[in-house]
């Protein structure tokens, strides 16, 4: 079984432990070389299949020939049951396992060790800037709405990045809310992924998930 990892400075494990985030999206990467040859790069194909988009990467080398099979694929595919790594000592693991790496880094955790698995619905391939208000909140952007106290109930809606971002600002009374869901989408991912990354508008996997109960 393999394992996936989820933000936990800005509570994006727990939110898929809470069910409230069901996407996760991936930047999509190519090696440097590929069967001996250098890669520059990679083209995305797309085809219509069942009223569905379908994409693929496929490499290419510096002359901007592409490569026989050179297909780059996504780390998980459909159906696959899938670890959420969380650390020994987030889910309570016997003390003897305190001198392991693992302790405290979910990296070099075991996947059959983990509590919960999530199961891989959908793969597919856009750029980061295609993603819609729905699939914002679907990972993990929390929607809320502030009534203002007029004569006329009047109610204002705004987007936290995350949970935790609006527990904190909760518990501070104040922080920042964005008025669509895609521009706290792109500080989430700037958080998460690095400073730019929305920017750039990457081509990612998107990965769409249930979690198993």
């Amino acid at each position: 079984m393999k394992k996936i990892m989820f933000n936990d400075k800005y509570g994006l494990t727990q939110a898929v432990l809470d069910d409230r985030k069901t996407q996760t999206r991936r930047v999509i990467k190519c090696p440097r070389e590929f069967k001996g040859e250098w890669v520059a790069g990679f083209n995305i194909h797309i085809r219509q299949s069942d009223k569905k988009v379908v994409g693929w990467p496929c490499m290419y080398d510096a002359d901007e020939r592409e490569f026989d099979e050179g297909k780059i694929l996504p780390r998980y595919k459909v159906g696959e049951i899938v670890a959420v790594a969380q650390s020994y000592a987030d889910i309570g693991i016997e003390p003897f396992a305190f001198c392991e790496a693992a302790w405290r880094n979910k990296m070099f955790v075991k996947a059959e060790l983990m509590p919960y698995q999530i199961k891989i619905t959908n793969v597919r391939i856009q750029r980061l800037q295609d993603i819609s208000d729905e699939d914002c909140l679907a990972e993990g952007v929390v929607k809320i709405v502030h009534s203002i106290p007029t004569k006329a109930p009047q109610y204002i809606t705004g987007y936290y990045p995350s949970m935790s971002l609006k527990e904190a600002a909760d518990k501070l009374g104040w922080g920042r809310s964005y008025s669509t869901p895609q521009y706290a989408y792109a500080d989430l991912i700037d958080k998460v992924s690095g400073e730019g990354t929305w920017e750039s508008n990457p081509w990612v996997w998107v990965y769409e998930f249930e979690l198993m109960k």
